[in-house]
C-alpha cells in the first residue's frame, strides 16, 4: 500500500457517508474532512476518531514530506473498519426501498394494462 492510496480510501468513506448519512447533493461528492464535520456524529465515538485520522491523513498526501509521516497500517484499519460498518448501515431500509419500487411498478404496470383494456372495450363497443 502507498501513500497515494490513501485519498482513494478517504473518498471511498466520504462517499459512503454521503450514501447513508446524506448531507451531499445529488450528483456530488464531497470530502472526508467536509463530511466528518457534517455526518460524523452519525459514527460510533471510536469509529469517528478513525474517520478524523483518515480524514487528516487524506490532507497530508497533497505535501510530500508530511506524506512521509502517515502511519499506513492504521490508514488502512481505518478503512477496513469505516468501510464495513458503513456497508452495515440501512440494510433493512435499503430492502424496504427496494421492495416498495418493485411493488409501485408491478401496480403502474396493472393500471396501463387497466387503462389499455378499457380502452380496448370502449373502442368495440362492449361497454
Amino acid at each position: 500500500m502507498a501513500v497515494e492510496d490513501v485519498r482513494g480510501m478517504a473518498d471511498e468513506v466520504a462517499s459512503l457517508m454521503g450514501t447513508r448519512f446524506g448531507g451531499v447533493r445529488r450528483g456530488r461528492s464531497a470530502d472526508l474532512s467536509v463530511m466528518v464535520r457534517r455526518r460524523g456524529g452519525a459514527l460510533p465515538r471510536k469509529l469517528r476518531r478513525e474517520a478524523a485520522f483518515l480524514a487528516e491523513a487524506d490532507q497530508r498526501v497533497d505535501q510530500p514530506r508530511l506524506g512521509k509521516q502517515i502511519d499506513l497500517a492504521r490508514a488502512h484499519s481505518a478503512h477496513r473498519a469505516l468501510v464495513s460498518h458503513l456497508n452495515g448501515v440501512g440494510k433493512g431500509a435499503r430492502w424496504r426501498e427496494r421492495a416498495l419500487h418493485l411493488g409501485a411498478a408491478l401496480a403502474l404496470g396493472l393500471v396501463v394494462i387497466g387503462g389499455v383494456a378499457i380502452w380496448i372495450l370502449v373502442e368495440r363497443g362492449s361497454l
